[in-house]
């Protein structure tokens, strides 16, 4: 059995490299200081066979720094928080931080008890994408000196930095394309009413209807949170109108499922009976059986930018207040809304 080595000089001159490389592999910056794969696994077995491993909690209080960073989302099984947060860790990794991941399950009060847990657990900031309209336990947080940053979403009255996309102009250019697509009997069904994400989608679904001169008819507004019962639900509400909808416009990913399946008890097609299109793009969205027309969000970039602006914020890199970001949406077209033209 190999001696034990008590620090990354002993350890790096057993390797016969720089204590910087060794401290750069070690702390997950190999990719950032472009250390060879060669090299890295060099140091990562050598830490293993002379059982080495870095005291992060010593090399925190030096820097009075954790060198952890927590995440907020309202619901982890759904896809698109899901590829928020993996771009977010591996953005982490790569700047040497690790992240603790909470699920709000879309409440306030869970939301506020994780971020007391946050703070207690002195992480260097907070990434959160807020579940409701309440923003003071947020604001409390940044006051107590944690740097925190909004994504997805936007909380109104306070200067918290945000990344988030332009909800109002994906709203926009989904009823647009029902509209020339000849559609005017158009449904909405919307997640959690209130919160900025929702109001702005609502908001460019009732201005596309305004611009063409189409009455807005409340009734076709519904909803209460963006999860599949509530698309269900909704969609089974539809179906009892006189004269149900011709199109649905479903404000994310999970209520568009909740809506096929009503369809389908329903012995409904789409898009023959119902046009769908659906807020939030998803790997599966080409490949259901009717392909979904989908309003995409970058959901890659807004996880990259919340981290690297919160890395600014942390180490006070940028004497300037942390810009919001605003990022545009892309319609992807494809076979789930009917010509009615044709």
């Amino acid at each position: 059995m190999e001696k034990k080595v008590n620090n990354i000089k002993e350890l790096a001159e057993k390797l016969e490299l720089s204590p910087t490389t060794v401290s750069r592999v070690l702390n997950g910056k190999s990719k950032k200081f472009r250390i060879s794969q060669k090299t890295s696994r060099k140091v990562l077995d050598g830490a293993r066979k002379y059982h080495y491993s870095p005291n992060r909690i010593a090399r925190g209080l030096k820097l009075e720094k954790t060198e952890t960073i927590g995440l907020i989302i309202p619901d982890i099984a759904n896809p698109y928080f899901g590829s928020i947060a993996k771009t977010i860790e591996v953005e982490a990794r790569n700047s040497g931080y690790s992240i603790i991941l909470c699920d709000s399950l879309d409440d306030e009060i869970t939301e506020a008890e994780l971020l007391q847990l946050m703070a207690g657990r002195k992480v260097d900031g907070i990434i959160i994408a807020p579940t409701g309209k309440n923003s003071n336990h947020v604001t409390e947080i940044q006051q107590q000196g944690i740097p925190v940053m909004v994504i997805d979403r936007y909380l109104p009255g306070t200067n918290l930095p945000f990344v988030t996309t332009d909800n109002y102009l994906g709203g926009l250019l989904a009823t647009q394309y029902f509209i020339d697509m000849g559609h005017r009997n158009i449904a909405c069904i919307q997640g959690i009413n209130g919160i900025s994400a929702n109001t702005d989608r609502v908001n460019g679904y009732r201005a596309a209807l305004q611009k063409h001169g189409i009455p807005a008819n409340e009734s076709l507004v519904l909803g209460t949170d963006f999860g599949e019962k509530n698309g269900y639900i909704q969609t089974k509400k539809l179906l009892t109108l006189p004269e149900y909808p011709t199109a649905i416009f479903a404000l994310s990913n999970l209520i568009s499922l909740g809506t096929l399946r009503a369809l389908k008890e329903a012995g409904l097609s789409v898009p023959d009976d119902i046009s769908i299109v659906s807020f939030d793009e998803q790997p599966y969205s080409a490949f259901l059986t009717c392909p979904m027309t989908t309003v995409e969000q970058p959901r890659e970039e807004i996880g990259k930018l919340a981290f690297l602006n919160l890395l600014e914020m942390i180490n006070k890199e940028s004497r300037k207040k942390t810009e919001n970001l605003v990022l545009k949406p892309r319609l992807i077209i494809r076979e789930s809304v009917k010509n009615k033209k044709i």
